[in-house]
């Protein structure tokens, strides 16, 4: 006898089944979308981290040669003085302080006639500031002399944002509103409104460096004090 044939699925069934694919799809879907979210914010923080050790390397790199430099004065000057002369030495602790923020400056301002290394490293402040701003669009703002250059690592640097933030982003340079000539180089990015602001000239960046290296340039310098446990 020949096998009985095998019964049609009804409407409410093939339905039945197809939620069920579809459900599966987008299950599937899902997870998969939660897996590149998850490899893409680890991808971010790490090229992050990186730009910002790349950046404050060579601020870093001219505090180092200044201090070796300070460290022979206040050896020399430290010979040169007694307790009596506690005014004097506190006077020139200052001055040695400024000195290593002043001629660090000053290689700064030579730095940016380097246009080999200056380049890249003002790419590098714009990527930054772009992934501190994390707008659809930005504002850049430089020196009149550097606008050319500026212009020619945007779309350098909108691809590297891109690549990682995972997002677009329109940038334009305002020609219309230079940094003032007390800044030395470097570029401040800001929001399409103006409202935010990331600070990212060479100016600022120092005053940054000066901050969060001062505890260490004074141990570097004058030693630990004997009584102090903490450091601001």
């Amino acid at each position: 006898m020949a096998a009985a044939a095998t019964r049609a699925m009804t409407d409410a069934e093939v339905t039945k089944e197809m939620e069920k694919m579809v459900a599966f799809i987008k299950q599937e879907a899902l997870e998969k979308a939660k897996e590149i979210k998850i490899k893409a914010d680890e991808e971010f923080n790490i090229e992050k981290a990186k730009l910002v050790r790349q950046e404050t390397a060579t601020i870093d790199a001219l505090f180092q040669k200044k201090m070796k430099q300070a460290e022979v004065q206040r050896k020399i000057a430290a010979s040169n003085y007694s307790n009596k002369a506690k005014v004097r030495v506190l006077q020139l602790r200052h001055d040695l302080l400024g000195h290593v923020h002043t001629d660090t400056r000053a290689q700064l301002r030579a730095l940016v006639e380097r246009h080999d290394e200056y380049k890249p490293l003002v790419e590098d402040l714009l990527v930054q500031g772009l992934l501190d701003l994390l707008e659809p669009e930005a504002v850049v703002l430089c020196l009149a002399r550097d606008v050319e250059l500026v212009e020619s690592v945007l779309d350098a640097a909108a691809h590297r944002f891109q690549k990682m933030a995972q997002a677009r982003v329109k940038v334009t340079v305002d020609k219309s509103n230079p940094l003032p000539d007390s800044e030395i180089g470097g570029v401040i990015v800001t929001s399409a409104n103006g409202r935010i602001k990331v600070l990212n000239s060479l100016e600022a960046r120092l005053q940054i460096a000066c901050e969060k290296l001062l505890p260490d340039i004074r141990v570097k310098l004058y030693g630990a004090p004997p009584n102090r446990r903490f450091f601001d």
